[in-house]
């Protein structure tokens, strides 16, 4: 009787259908690990992988850079300014004299600023008698701040024209004596044109101006 029931077990045994839900698709091993032992991840795709870190800055944060100088032979070249007319090296020769203030108008201290404020007096020409006649009644007028005066007619390197001596031990120094000569110089008449002056003061200073017959003719 055990023996039949035996018989009938197994047989129930061998009739009950087998659950593959958890049975690996055909072809592919499953690989059991060891007690303890975790197993690898699988690498995520791609398009899910973090993107790698840079270490440079964005382009707004990079530092500028710094342009190079152009080539010597390319930099704009500089132009040199002028000296002013009282720093223009003076005519060899002269030698400066003190700048003590008599109030006799005896330095280029005090003459300098009325010949710059009277620019346009420094000469006269004159149609006379014949003549043309070049006046530096002016400038002989404040010549005790004065060391020379050249003057230069049509274009001609100017000339030192003779001043007379100023007269220190007088209340007038600057006078024009009738011993002192005439303020003027003769020319064929309407041969002057244009006329240029150079005046160098007694402090070295030097200054200079140029007129034409129309701006200085006095009847």
């Amino acid at each position: 009787m055990f023996e039949i029931f035996l018989v009938m077990m197994a047989a129930a045994i061998q009739m009950q259908p087998v659950d593959d839900a958890g049975a690996p698709p055909p072809g592919l091993a499953v690989s059991e690990a060891a007690p303890g032992v975790a197993t690898a991840a699988e690498a995520p795709p791609a398009f899910l992988a973090p993107a790698p870190s840079s270490d440079a800055p964005p382009v707004f944060l990079a530092p500028a850079q710094q342009a190079e100088a152009p080539p010597a032979f390319l930099a704009p070249a500089q132009t040199a300014e002028a000296p002013p007319a009282f720093l223009a090296p003076a005519p060899s020769g002269l030698q400066a004299e003190p700048q003590v203030p008599t109030g006799q108008f005896t330095t280029a201290t005090e003459v300098r600023p009325i010949l710059n404020a009277t620019r346009g007096n420094w000469i006269a020409v004159r149609d006379f008698n014949g003549k043309d006649l070049l006046y530096v009644t002016h400038l002989w007028s404040w010549r005790c701040g004065l060391l020379e005066m050249r003057i230069g007619v049509n274009g001609a390197e100017p000339q030192v024209w003779p001043m007379p001596p100023c007269h220190q031990d007088e209340a007038a120094p600057n006078a024009v004596k009738p011993e002192d000569g005439l303020p003027y110089g003769e020319f064929p008449q309407g041969s002057i044109a244009m006329i240029e002056v150079r005046i160098t003061y007694d402090d070295l200073g030097t200054d200079s101006a140029r007129f034409n017959r129309q701006g200085v003719q006095i009847p």
